[in-house]
């Protein structure tokens, strides 16, 4: 049999039991605390696709040029003597634009005027010989073939009279060819030649851009050319005034390319309008159908898995993220054109792809607003 002291020693006590208890009781609302983890929101930034249009857009810049400029020339050899324009002067028909030394050609026309009185006296002296002639045939004293000799004589005298008339023509025109006369009304553009150089016949010593029509010239590379034919209607706006767009024709393009640049050039009509001024740049737009369709997204939206090319989309309704594989067309410097995987209206993560993980919760900017109008409104 136990004594009660014994007993006392194996028996807890009743405070010992709550201690107990009560040091369960904590350890078991510590491990529930530790088992309620708060679920992480990523706020995310999103593009909208939006429908992939019929038309896309080309658009090149140029600079506006008249529609005829003529590069003039001197219609003789010289030295130039005298010049008497500057870029920027307008010109009317008959204005002398410049002037070379013209001394060879004035003792050219004093020859062809001595060579003239000389071929003058000769028919004046054949005539006088073929009426002679004529008086002593009449009175059968010389023979007809003596009087055809004299005919002859006076019609070549009169052949050498008029080539004589001629060439003082000739070097009278030579010696007005040393003043370069323009022929319209213009403003100079370029001078190709100065006072002391001697040129050739032809060679360019004066640009003029002929007042009227005005047009743009812009380069097209090969790729685009088919997309310009004569006709077409273009749009052209230009940078010295975003307000001033007109409404223009594609005029001419050219049947080969530049050798260098190997870009087509093409030339566009303007309506007259006086704010379009020679030399000011203009961009020519114009609308091509889209044989390609696609659908662009920022080049920082783009994620590869597996070894695709793919994107984050998020699921409007669940607020959530899923992986989709795309085809990618080409890159260009917007960004990426893509062809299949994605449709109008879809919501594509374009930053942060790298952080994203399929069925993750994120929050899109519209969605973190209305977020913040709640915690405003409680409060």
């Amino acid at each position: 049999m136990f004594s009660l002291k014994t007993l006392s020693h194996r028996m807890p006590s009743v405070a010992s039991l709550i201690l107990v208890g009560a040091i369960g009781i904590g350890v078991s609302a510590c491990s529930e605390e530790k088992a309620e983890v708060k679920q992480v929101i990523r706020p995310v930034k999103v593009v909208e696709i939006a429908k992939a249009g019929d038309t896309r857009k080309l658009d090149y810049s140029g600079s506006v040029k008249a529609r005829t400029e003529m590069n003039l020339g001197f219609r003789v050899a010289g030295k130039i003597t005298e010049r008497l324009v500057d870029i920027g002067d307008k010109v009317k028909p008959g204005d002398v634009l410049a002037r070379m030394d013209s001394t060879d050609y004035q003792l050219a026309v004093k020859t062809a005027e001595a060579n003239l009185a000389a071929a003058e006296k000769g028919v004046e002296t054949a005539d006088l010989v073929n009426k002679r002639n004529q008086q002593l045939f009449d009175k059968n004293v010389s023979p007809k073939s003596q009087l055809e000799q004299a005919s002859l004589s006076y019609d070549q005298a009169v052949s050498s009279r008029d080539a004589a008339v001629s060439a003082l023509d000739q070097a009278k025109n030579q010696v007005s060819y040393a003043e370069l006369k323009a022929d319209h009304n213009g403003i100079v553009t370029t001078i190709n030649a100065d006072v002391g150089q001697v040129v050739a016949s032809g060679t360019p010593v004066v640009a003029v851009a002929v007042d009227g029509e005005k047009e743009v010239q812009i380069a097209v590379p090969e790729n685009d050319i088919a997309e310009f034919k004569p006709g077409k209607a273009v749009k052209a706006s230009f940078w010295a005034d975003d307000r001033l767009v007109l409404d223009g024709k594609v005029r001419e393009v050219s049947g080969s390319a530049d050798q260098q640049s190997r870009t087509f050039a093409v030339r566009v009509s303007l309506p007259n309008d006086p704010r379009v001024l020679l030399g000011m740049t203009a961009t020519i737009e114009a609308d091509v159908s889209n044989g390609n369709s696609y659908v662009s997204i920022p080049l920082s939206a783009l994620a590869e898995k597996d070894g695709k090319q793919m994107v984050w989309t998020v699921d409007r309704d669940t607020a959530t993220v899923h992986g989709r594989n795309i085809k990618v067309a080409d890159f260009t410097g917007d960004g990426v054109h893509v062809t299949e995987g994605l449709d109008a209206g879809d919501l594509v993560v374009s930053a942060g792809t790298q952080f994203m993980s399929e069925d993750l919760k994120v929050k899109v900017p519209d969605q973190q607003s209305a977020l913040a109008a709640t915690d405003q409104a409680v409060r």
